[in-house]
Protein backbone atom coordinates (compact mmCIF):
# COMPACT_ATOMS: atom_id res chain seq x y z
CA UNK A 1 0.00 0.00 0.00
CA UNK A 2 1.81 3.26 -1.42
CA UNK A 3 1.69 5.88 1.83
CA UNK A 4 1.04 9.83 0.41
CA UNK A 5 4.04 11.69 0.32
CA UNK A 6 4.35 14.64 3.66
CA UNK A 7 3.15 17.72 2.46
CA UNK A 8 6.26 19.69 2.08
CA UNK A 9 7.07 21.87 4.63
CA UNK A 10 6.50 25.37 4.57
CA UNK A 11 9.37 27.49 5.48
CA UNK A 12 9.15 31.49 5.95
CA UNK A 13 10.33 33.53 3.32
CA UNK A 14 12.96 36.41 4.79
CA UNK A 15 13.25 39.44 2.95
CA UNK A 16 17.31 39.19 2.53
CA UNK A 17 19.06 41.45 -0.62
CA UNK A 18 20.85 39.71 -3.11
CA UNK A 19 23.87 41.58 -2.92
CA UNK A 20 24.65 45.04 -1.01
CA UNK A 21 22.97 48.02 -1.92
CA UNK A 22 26.29 49.88 -3.67
CA UNK A 23 25.94 46.65 -6.18
CA UNK A 24 22.42 47.28 -7.30
CA UNK A 25 21.81 47.60 -10.99
CA UNK A 26 24.78 44.98 -11.33
CA UNK A 27 22.09 41.95 -10.85
CA UNK A 28 18.76 41.52 -11.73
CA UNK A 29 16.71 44.51 -13.13
CA UNK A 30 14.89 44.63 -9.85
CA UNK A 31 17.96 44.69 -7.52
CA UNK A 32 16.67 47.07 -4.98
CA UNK A 33 18.98 50.56 -5.19
CA UNK A 34 18.90 53.52 -2.69
CA UNK A 35 16.84 56.49 -3.72
CA UNK A 36 16.74 59.67 -1.67
CA UNK A 37 13.59 58.72 0.29
CA UNK A 38 15.63 55.86 1.80
CA UNK A 39 18.68 58.55 2.59
CA UNK A 40 15.56 60.49 4.15
CA UNK A 41 13.45 58.28 5.98
CA UNK A 42 16.93 56.55 7.77
CA UNK A 43 18.74 60.02 8.70
CA UNK A 44 15.32 61.49 9.79
CA UNK A 45 14.13 57.91 11.90
CA UNK A 46 17.85 57.95 14.11
CA UNK A 47 17.44 61.96 14.18
CA UNK A 48 13.74 61.83 16.31
CA UNK A 49 15.44 59.03 18.71
CA UNK A 50 18.04 61.71 19.87
CA UNK A 51 17.33 64.12 22.39
CA UNK A 52 19.61 67.38 23.22
CA UNK A 53 20.40 66.59 26.55
CA UNK A 54 21.74 62.55 25.11
CA UNK A 55 23.98 64.82 22.63
CA UNK A 56 25.14 66.95 25.44
CA UNK A 57 23.18 70.71 23.67
CA UNK A 58 21.34 72.54 26.16
CA UNK A 59 17.80 72.41 26.22
CA UNK A 60 16.27 75.50 25.48
CA UNK A 61 12.59 76.16 26.98
CA UNK A 62 9.78 76.06 24.73
CA UNK A 63 7.73 74.07 23.34
CA UNK A 64 9.85 71.89 20.47
CA UNK A 65 8.22 70.77 17.35
CA UNK A 66 9.94 67.38 17.01
CA UNK A 67 10.48 64.70 19.97
CA UNK A 68 14.68 64.91 18.66
CA UNK A 69 17.16 67.03 17.24
CA UNK A 70 16.84 69.44 14.96
CA UNK A 71 18.18 69.60 11.58
CA UNK A 72 20.44 72.57 12.18
CA UNK A 73 21.54 70.71 16.12
CA UNK A 74 22.89 67.55 13.82
CA UNK A 75 24.71 70.22 11.92
CA UNK A 76 26.25 71.74 14.26
CA UNK A 77 27.05 68.09 16.31
CA UNK A 78 28.98 67.07 12.53
CA UNK A 79 30.67 70.57 11.86
CA UNK A 80 28.73 71.17 8.86
CA UNK A 81 26.56 73.92 7.78
CA UNK A 82 23.02 73.47 7.78
CA UNK A 83 22.19 74.04 4.29
CA UNK A 84 24.98 70.83 3.49
CA UNK A 85 22.89 68.51 5.74
CA UNK A 86 19.51 69.56 4.56
CA UNK A 87 20.88 68.58 1.38
CA UNK A 88 22.29 65.24 2.47
CA UNK A 89 18.72 64.71 4.12
CA UNK A 90 16.87 65.29 1.09
CA UNK A 91 18.80 62.56 -0.57
CA UNK A 92 21.36 64.80 -2.34
CA UNK A 93 25.04 62.91 -1.80
CA UNK A 94 27.02 64.02 -4.80
CA UNK A 95 30.46 65.42 -3.74
CA UNK A 96 29.45 64.01 -0.11
CA UNK A 97 32.85 62.40 1.51
CA UNK A 98 33.44 60.36 3.94
CA UNK A 99 34.33 62.09 5.99
CA UNK A 100 31.14 64.57 6.76
CA UNK A 101 29.51 61.12 6.61
CA UNK A 102 31.40 59.97 9.57
CA UNK A 103 30.84 63.43 11.31
CA UNK A 104 27.27 62.68 10.97
CA UNK A 105 27.25 58.91 12.31
CA UNK A 106 29.11 60.66 15.39
CA UNK A 107 26.33 63.28 15.66
CA UNK A 108 23.24 61.11 15.33
CA UNK A 109 25.42 58.30 17.84
CA UNK A 110 25.22 55.49 14.96
CA UNK A 111 26.48 51.86 15.84
CA UNK A 112 28.53 50.13 13.70
CA UNK A 113 25.28 48.33 11.53
CA UNK A 114 23.49 51.85 11.52
CA UNK A 115 27.07 53.14 10.15
CA UNK A 116 27.64 50.84 7.43
CA UNK A 117 23.94 50.79 6.21
CA UNK A 118 24.49 54.51 5.71
CA UNK A 119 27.27 54.18 3.81
CA UNK A 120 25.81 52.16 1.60
CA UNK A 121 22.74 53.70 1.09
CA UNK A 122 24.93 56.66 -0.07
CA UNK A 123 27.64 54.68 -2.18
CA UNK A 124 24.74 52.98 -4.18
CA UNK A 125 22.62 56.68 -4.61
CA UNK A 126 25.82 58.16 -6.04
CA UNK A 127 26.28 54.85 -8.50
CA UNK A 128 22.78 55.85 -9.35
CA UNK A 129 23.33 59.38 -10.28
CA UNK A 130 26.60 58.39 -12.03
CA UNK A 131 24.83 55.64 -14.32
CA UNK A 132 21.91 58.40 -15.20
CA UNK A 133 24.54 60.81 -15.92
CA UNK A 134 25.84 58.38 -18.74
CA UNK A 135 22.77 58.47 -20.56
CA UNK A 136 24.13 59.23 -24.16
CA UNK A 137 22.68 62.45 -25.34
CA UNK A 138 20.75 62.26 -28.40
CA UNK A 139 19.96 64.95 -31.27
CA UNK A 140 16.25 65.49 -31.94
CA UNK A 141 14.58 64.10 -34.85
CA UNK A 142 13.62 67.81 -35.89
CA UNK A 143 17.32 68.48 -35.65
CA UNK A 144 18.35 65.58 -38.29
CA UNK A 145 16.27 66.49 -40.46
CA UNK A 146 17.39 69.91 -40.52
CA UNK A 147 21.20 68.21 -40.38
CA UNK A 148 20.25 66.05 -43.66
CA UNK A 149 18.54 69.01 -45.44
CA UNK A 150 21.67 71.33 -45.29
CA UNK A 151 23.84 69.66 -48.16
CA UNK A 152 26.27 72.39 -49.35
CA UNK A 153 27.90 73.45 -46.18
CA UNK A 154 29.10 71.61 -43.21
CA UNK A 155 26.69 70.87 -40.48
CA UNK A 156 27.14 69.26 -37.12
CA UNK A 157 25.40 69.65 -33.83
CA UNK A 158 27.69 69.66 -30.34
CA UNK A 159 26.90 69.54 -26.76
CA UNK A 160 28.88 72.27 -24.17
CA UNK A 161 31.66 69.49 -23.67
CA UNK A 162 32.44 69.81 -27.08
CA UNK A 163 30.78 66.10 -28.27
CA UNK A 164 29.61 65.88 -31.49
CA UNK A 165 26.12 64.68 -31.37
CA UNK A 166 25.72 64.72 -34.98
CA UNK A 167 26.34 65.83 -38.64
CA UNK A 168 25.58 65.68 -41.98
CA UNK A 169 27.11 63.86 -44.51
CA UNK A 170 29.98 67.06 -45.32
CA UNK A 171 30.80 67.29 -41.54
CA UNK A 172 31.34 63.94 -41.25
CA UNK A 173 33.94 64.16 -43.74
CA UNK A 174 35.12 67.46 -42.69
CA UNK A 175 35.69 66.53 -39.98
CA UNK A 176 36.58 62.75 -40.97
CA UNK A 177 40.19 62.65 -38.82
CA UNK A 178 37.55 63.52 -35.47
CA UNK A 179 35.73 60.51 -36.12
CA UNK A 180 38.89 58.10 -36.68
CA UNK A 181 39.01 57.98 -32.81
CA UNK A 182 37.17 54.91 -32.05
CA UNK A 183 35.87 56.61 -28.78
CA UNK A 184 32.20 58.36 -28.84
CA UNK A 185 30.71 60.63 -28.82
CA UNK A 186 33.80 62.50 -30.86
CA UNK A 187 35.05 65.25 -29.42
CA UNK A 188 36.77 68.24 -30.44
CA UNK A 189 38.53 69.08 -27.47
CA UNK A 190 39.81 65.53 -26.92
CA UNK A 191 40.99 65.56 -30.88
CA UNK A 192 42.45 68.91 -30.47
CA UNK A 193 44.42 68.32 -27.26
CA UNK A 194 45.22 64.55 -26.78
CA UNK A 195 45.14 62.64 -30.19
CA UNK A 196 48.00 62.35 -32.52
CA UNK A 197 49.00 63.68 -35.33
CA UNK A 198 46.40 66.92 -34.94
CA UNK A 199 46.77 69.88 -37.00
CA UNK A 200 49.21 68.15 -39.60
CA UNK A 201 48.52 67.95 -43.14
CA UNK A 202 47.50 64.46 -44.25
CA UNK A 203 48.84 62.35 -46.49
CA UNK A 204 47.50 63.88 -49.80
CA UNK A 205 49.09 67.37 -48.79
CA UNK A 206 45.79 69.55 -47.72
CA UNK A 207 45.78 71.17 -44.49
CA UNK A 208 43.91 69.29 -41.66
CA UNK A 209 40.65 71.38 -41.27
CA UNK A 210 41.70 71.23 -37.39
CA UNK A 211 44.05 74.23 -35.80
CA UNK A 212 47.30 73.15 -33.40
CA UNK A 213 47.24 72.31 -30.17
CA UNK A 214 46.11 75.66 -27.94
CA UNK A 215 43.57 76.84 -31.42
CA UNK A 216 40.21 77.59 -31.13
CA UNK A 217 37.63 75.07 -32.54
CA UNK A 218 37.28 75.94 -36.28
CA UNK A 219 34.45 77.19 -37.49
CA UNK A 220 34.51 76.60 -41.59
CA UNK A 221 32.47 79.10 -43.61
CA UNK A 222 28.80 78.07 -44.08
CA UNK A 223 29.55 75.62 -41.04
CA UNK A 224 26.47 75.00 -38.93
CA UNK A 225 26.73 74.47 -34.98
CA UNK A 226 23.65 74.06 -33.16
CA UNK A 227 23.71 73.82 -28.93
CA UNK A 228 21.54 71.20 -27.61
Amino acid sequence: MLREAPAARKMPLIGVLAAPPYECGRLLPWTPCATGNEIREFLTSRRARITPEQSGLPAYGGRRRVSGLRREEVALLAGISVEYYVQLERGSVRGVSEDVLEAVARALQLDEVERAHLFDLVRAAKQRTTRRRQTPERVRPSVQRILDTITESASFVRNGRLDILSANRLGYALYSEVFANPDRPANLARFIFLDSGRGSSTSTGTASPMPPSGASVPRPAGTLMTET
